[in-house]
């Protein structure tokens, strides 16, 4: 057979393919009884026509998946290949099933070595997502065991074809496609001499799989991001900050954002406030700041319920119950709800003229359009917070952040898209712009907010999914599809996550008492 001559095509059975079908069949499964009746097969595809698939080169058959519904709880366990056959030989289809059962692969002999086979699984398992089922099961036989029965067990030599010591032209080509093996079942198929009536009880899981009764409780998969890269600047009030809050807030609620995200205390300018005199005492100016916390916590709270939107509500200096200050930022959920994250690495800057403390606490943050952490600034350049949040199934990591120079701006940029690769999760990067000279520490800001993706197939080819130009004062959207971050941790080209040494080393958070 000739590249040069295929005209391949992938669609369903229809009963019309019957006499070709039973050709395949027959000499495809000659050595177990050949091909099914006419009538089993026509049954089939009028009950399941979604899970019947063929390939055909110029009207020929060549390819063909069988497939059943069954019930998950009943065919993940161990079970005979008679428990999917009724009278006469009918394939024993369940509409109220909750998984596919593959039944058939037959390639035609004179095509195997174009991968067809794999066609015809990608396409199964496009079924399997597309109706939201479970998974896709297989009873696989072991049609090679027969050669070495006398030297090994069936569970020795599923073993051996694991690690490639053994072909099996099922099994191994099973494994290929990403099906793992759950148990091994006995006198599954008696007929089949070849593998003594042994077969592997394999699955595939539909990652994306959602229960119907939880879908409309069920994380979103789009979600939105609106960044506010925000200009420093003088302001004659606490007032005129918040106006110009709520502007930003509501232009990115009105473009539907399920976030709006603020930089590093971002109200910093309001220690102007003060006298000239007062601002030199760089420890008083910042408790003068704190003291607008509360008041900016209700505000930003108000606006996220008012505007429907979840306010990342970038950072500021808060002052604990022990007369301490903190470095924190707010989350302000959209149903009225208030929670925080403190900055846990302060920077020598902020221990050395402002006496700021960290805090001790690390946390992900459920929201109603994923699960999210925050690390200010300095904090995502430590690896080790990343990945105790990803191991709580985070989805989304923010970052208000505040550096004066470039190179600063550099440092939290490349930690922050090394976050979203080794922890296959997107990372939203805000930052802010301009100067206010009349005021120590901010004289001068450089930023470029970003939003950075896992580096894959299906994210952009650099892994930047928006970024603002650098030292404007702007807004950013980018539009986040939550299932690809499963579909990548799972069966991306690399799994960071999953391919992890735990047998090595393991992560963990001390809390403090």
């Amino acid at each position: 057979m000739s590249l040069d001559n295929l005209q391949l095509n992938l669609r369903n059975l229809t009963p019309e393919d019957y006499p070709q079908l039973k050709r395949l069949m027959d000499q495809v499964y000659h050595d177990i009884g050949g091909a099914w009746p006419q009538r089993t097969i026509e049954k089939l595809i009028s009950e399941f026509p979604d899970g019947q698939i063929v390939i055909e080169d110029d009207e020929k058959l060549v390819g063909v998946a069988l497939t059943a519904l069954v019930k998950y709880d009943k065919f993940s366990n161990p079970h005979r290949y008679d428990d999917l056959i009724g009278q006469r030989d009918t394939i024993q289809n369940d509409a109220d099933g909750d998984a596919m059962y593959g039944m058939d692969v037959l390639i035609d002999p004179a095509y195997r070595g174009y991968r067809l086979g794999r066609r015809l699984y990608e396409a199964r398992k496009e079924v399997c997502r597309q109706l939201n089922l479970r998974a896709v099961l297989a009873g696989g036989r072991i049609p090679e065991y027969h050669n070495v029965s006398d030297e090994m067990s069936p569970r020795e030599y599923i073993d051996k074809v694991a690690r490639r010591e053994l072909h099996d032209p099922i099994l191994s080509f099973q494994l290929a496609n990403d099906f793992q093996v759950k148990r091994l079942m006995r006198k599954y198929l008696p007929e089949d001499e070849k593998s003594q009536g042994y077969a592997t009880l394999l699955e595939w899981n539909n990652i994306l799989y959602e229960p119907a009764e939880l879908m409309l409780e069920s994380r979103p998969t789009q979600v939105r991001v609106g960044a506010v890269q925000w200009q420093m600047r003088e302001f004659v009030s606490v007032d005129a900050v918040l106006q110009q809050v709520e502007y930003f807030v509501d232009a990115l609620s009105g473009y539907q954002s399920d976030f709006a995200v603020f930089p590093e205390l971002f109200n910093a300018p309001l220690m102007g406030l003060q006298d000239r005199a007062a601002q030199q005492d760089q420890m008083a100016a910042i408790r003068f700041l704190a003291g607008f916390t509360e008041h900016f916590k209700t505000e930003m709270s108000r606006m996220a319920v008012a505007y429907n939107i979840n306010i990342v509500a970038g950072s500021m200096i808060e002052e604990g119950e022990d007369g301490r200050l903190y470095n924190v930022a707010y989350l302000c959920h959209r149903d009225g709800t208030l929670e925080s994250q403190s900055k846990l690495h302060v920077t020598p800057q902020e221990r050395r003229d402002w006496v700021i403390e960290g805090g001790s606490n690390l946390q992900v943050f459920n929201t109603d359009a994923g699960r999210v952490g925050i690390l200010i600034c300095y904090d995502v350049e430590f690896p080790e917070l990343g990945r105790l949040l990803a191991d709580q199934d985070m989805d989304v990591l923010f970052v208000p952040f505040w550096t004066d120079t470039k190179n600063g701006y550099l440092r939290v940029r490349h930690c922050a898209q090394a976050r979203a690769i080794e922890n296959e999760c997107y990372v939203v990067l805000c930052g802010s712009v301009g100067n206010v000279p009349s005021i120590e520490n901010l004289d001068i800001q450089y930023a470029q907010s970003s939003v950075f993706s896992p580096s894959d197939f299906a994210f952009p080819h650099d892994a930047v999914m928006a970024e603002t130009t650098p030292n404007t004062e702007m807004i950013m959207f980018s539009d986040l599809d939550l299932s690809r971050l499963m579909v990548v941790r799972n069966e991306g080209s690399v799994t960071n996550l999953k391919d992890r040494r735990k047998d090595l080393f393991d992560l963990r958070l001390r809390h403090k008492s």
